[in-house]
């Protein structure tokens, strides 16, 4: 008796040298801790997310994925699972707990070697917070005095909190919220009893015990959790066995991105990481609010994709992307199915292959799942590609198209499933709000994946005839009107420096000789354009175009300024044509309206200048933008080029004509919208390179752009397909701002337009009108097919009436004139 009590005592009084050496130690540490301020206030990596203006995620970057949520918010039976698995004495220990601590030490007596050491909740929080995870007695000792720390200076609730937001669970994801997504893709109120029990098994080996890296060794840990709930008495008898039987569905979920805009995603990455900073960029968990509506920006995209679709199959087809076998050695389906999860899809194409090919339909299996038979309607297009100038005959049946063992690509449309290829030109489509510059829409190519290159803001292409408006603006600055005539006719300079003549010519190339300037840029006249330079003079004109924004130094100085020779981004001539839809005032566009903390706190709140007259708004004060040119400029350039679109004349008397924007008419969607308050104008660059189709409605600019990657290769020319219907083809000929760029902007205009002002072009003060003979120029006292009412600045108006039609006054600048 007197050895056990002995023992006894012995046993109390080292225990008494061990609690007061641990507290002196404690103590002696207490200041190196982490400090109260930074336990409370610990910032949890998070990635920034980029929405739509109406709320839509967009894009989400960082390497972790977070969803912070507060400990209400986490479902009980989650938690339950967690406290039973991991620390069911969490609410009664003080950080360290002793049966813990004496299990640990009992393995460590028999095995030789620390194992599972017992750590609680607390303690994990420690070493996720501030240490390593390694197996060491110093690590251990620094993680036992970091959690008597966290439990002295937070509440349980607190600790349990931030354990349940910081804990790993694999594949980057961080917290339970991020948990839930990145495996099962659900809010983690929507999971069941198995799943909860899955993620509450993930802390003891995220990267080797979850469901999707090792489905069986995550199936048994869950059993492990389920059966601690079970001997917890946290779950019945009936849910356990329910849930046990649950199959593993857990597979990678993306972040639930509800609308790919990747080109505007890109343009917000970079201009967040240049703000703040990599580190805090993809960690702080900010929130960036972007200008542009999910709406619009998906009929953006839709526009470049099937309109580049569009482009390439009027080229012709350009064969199978590859052979794998033929019809006498078929592989097998499922060998099939294995190649095609190796190939990518981009954009709207599915890789596929041509398992049976009959008379006029072919049997395909598609990565998209089971097979697909390609009727003739979906095959018929695909006449041989022979050069960018030339294509094959029409296919009469399918084998002139496809053959067995072809890996070929498909795209569903609205008439179903078709064959496809990824098309070659590169294409953007910007839009503006023309009163502050935010950026509506952005499209920079077909495919994000397939090319990075933004070419809405990095291509800088020669504009060609999308520069008139703009040189037509310096004529009505310098005492030219909508009615003045000049000479629609050919020019032949001889330069004697080169020892050539230059030779502008129009597209097409036909000739009116005296025009009046409403109609020479509605019809995009080339060398009236040529003519007006001239007499204005170079210098003039470039000084002038720097209004609009464009870099002095980028400029040309020589002729073939006025044939658009100058090379500018789409997004520079959207702004350009911005000051004409807006009333004169150059917009400085922007693509970010505000940026969030996680908690929703408010960062930064984009303040513009505006456009407008009287520059304040209810009781606050707007900044307002720069006016360029005036409102009546303006207005007359617009007027010009909504001649474009509806063109004058008369069709009755056999005078009427069209502009180059006429297919806009054919839009009865459009047209059904905003009626005639629309306006815009073609470009097209010599050779074909570049083609360009900008216009506006008063709430919206957009400029849209087609072309080649490679500078030097054209966009060409296409044949009627005799497979097609008329309806089916409306571009044949040469491609052209008119049938190229133009197609793809009406498709998405036709649903931008629907959200946006299109109010009447007004008359603002000082414009005067006046009946002019359209064949003079002259005032007129008719009032037949013959005249028209003009817009002309105060004092610009012509004094004389017409009295006979044989000498019209024509701005003629050199002795090649015709007449």
């Amino acid at each position: 008796m007197k050895f056990v009590k002995w023992s006894l005592y012995s046993l109390l009084g080292l225990a008494v040298v061990g609690v007061l050496v641990v507290g002196s130690l404690y103590l002696y540490l207490r200041a190196d801790l982490p400090s109260v301020a930074e336990l409370k206030e610990v910032r949890l990596q998070t990635p920034m997310q980029v929405y739509s203006s109406d709320g839509e995620l967009i894009a989400q970057f960082g390497e972790i994925r977070r969803i912070p949520l507060k400990l209400e918010e986490i479902p009980q039976p989650l938690i339950n699972a967690f406290l039973a698995t991991e620390d069911q004495r969490f609410y009664e220990h003080f950080g360290i707990d002793p049966i813990g601590v004496g299990r640990a030490f009992f393995q460590l007596v028999t095995s030789g070697e620390i194992q599972s050491g017992g750590s609680t909740i607390t303690q994990q929080l420690a070493r996720n917070f501030y240490l390593s995870f390694e197996q060491t007695w110093s690590r251990k000792v620094r993680e036992a005095f970091i959690a008597l720390h966290i439990e002295s200076q937070l509440t349980k609730d607190e600790i349990l909190e931030l354990y349940l937001n910081k804990i790993t669970f694999g594949h980057r994801a961080h917290g339970v919220g991020a948990a839930a997504q990145v495996y099962y893709g659900k809010d983690i109120k929507d999971l069941t009893l198995a799943e909860m029990a899955m993620i509450a098994g993930l802390p003891k080996a995220p990267s080797t015990m979850n469901p999707i890296s090792n489905p069986e060794r995550a199936r048994d840990r869950r059993s492990v959790v389920l059966g601690r709930l079970l001997a917890e008495r946290m779950i019945t008898l009936p849910e356990y066995r329910a849930a046990l039987a649950e199959p593993v569905e857990a597979r990678l979920h993306a972040p639930e991105v509800t609308m790919t805009a990747p080109y505007l995603a890109e343009m917000v990455r970079a201009e967040i990481v240049s703000r703040y900073g990599e580190d805090d960029a993809y960690n702080l968990g900010l929130k960036v609010y972007t200008t542009a509506s999910a709406k619009q920006q998906r009929a953006a995209q839709r526009a470049v994709q099937s309109n580049l679709h569009a482009y390439d199959e009027r080229h012709g087809y350009r064969g199978a992307e590859a052979e794998l076998f033929d019809a006498d050695s078929p592989w097998p389906t499922e060998q099939v199915t294995t190649y095609l999860r190796s190939v990518e899809q981009i954009g709207l194409t599915y890789p596929a292959v041509v398992m049976e090919v009959s008379e006029r339909s072919a049997r395909v299996i598609a990565q998209v799942g089971s097979a697909i038979e390609l009727d003739w309607d979906g095959l018929s297009w695909a006449r041989p590609y022979m050069n960018a100038e030339r294509q094959g005959p029409a296919p009469k049946q399918a084998s002139d198209i496809l053959k067995v063992g072809d890996q070929v690509r498909i795209r569903l449309t609205d008439k179903g499933w078709r064959l496809a290829q990824v098309p070659e030109p590169g294409a953007a489509i910007i839009a503006l709000r023309p009163h502050d510059g935010g950026i509506a829409a952005a499209v920079g190519g077909y495919s994000f994946r397939l090319s990075q290159y933004n070419r809405a803001i990095q291509a800088e292409r020669q504009v060609g005839s999308n520069i008139k408006p703009f040189i037509y603006s310096a004529a009505l600055e310098n005492g030219f009107t909508l009615a003045t005539l000049v000479n629609d006719a050919p020019i032949n300079q001889w330069n004697p420096g080169s020892g050539v003549a230059w030779r502008p010519r129009n597209s097409p190339d036909v000739y009116e000789g005296p025009i009046p300037l409403r109609e020479a840029l509605a019809k995009s006249k080339n060398v009236v354009s040529v003519r007006l330079l001239r007499a204005m003079g170079i210098s003039t004109v470039v000084d002038y175009l720097t209004r609009f924004g464009f870099d002095f130094d980028e400029l040309p100085r020589n002729e073939s300024l006025s044939l658009g020779s100058a090379s500018m981004t789409p997004l520079e001539v959207a702004r350009g044509y911005a000051v004409f839809a807006n009333g004169g005032y150059l917009i400085t566009p922007y693509f970010i309206e505000r940026i969030t903390t996680a908690t929703d706190e408010v960062i930064f709140a984009a303040r513009p200048a505006v456009a407008c007259v009287l520059c304040e708004i209810g009781e606050r004060e707007v900044l307002q933008a720069p006016q360029v040119i005036t409102e009546q400029n303006a207005f007359l350039v617009t007027q010009g080029m909504n001649s474009a679109v509806w063109g004058g004349g008369s069709w009755a008397h056999k005078t009427g004509w069209n502009g180059t924007a006429w297919r806009i008419q054919r839009s009865s969607k459009l047209v059904d919208t905003v009626g005639r308050n629309i306006v815009g104008k073609t470009g097209t660059t010599n050779d074909v390179k570049d083609t360009w189709f900008s216009g506006f409605v008063s709430g919206l600019v957009t400029t849209s752009w087609v072309g080649f990657d490679n500078t030097e290769r054209p966009l060409g020319a296409t044949s009627m397909n005799a497979n097609l219907s008329s309806d089916e083809q409306e571009v044949s000929g040469a491609e052209g701002g008119a049938k190229t760029a133009l197609p793809m902007w009406i498709d998405f205009m036709e649903t931008a337009v629907e959200d946006v002002a299109a109010e009447s072009f007004d008359v603002p003060p000082g414009i005067v009108s006046a009946r002019i003979d359209l064949e003079t120029g002259k005032l007129s006292r008719e009032s037949d097919y013959t005249t028209r009412f003009e817009y002309f600045l105060p004092g610009t108006a012509p004094a004389e009436f017409t009295e006979g039609k044989s000498s019209p006054n024509v701005f003629d600048d050199d002795d090649d004139s015709i007449f």
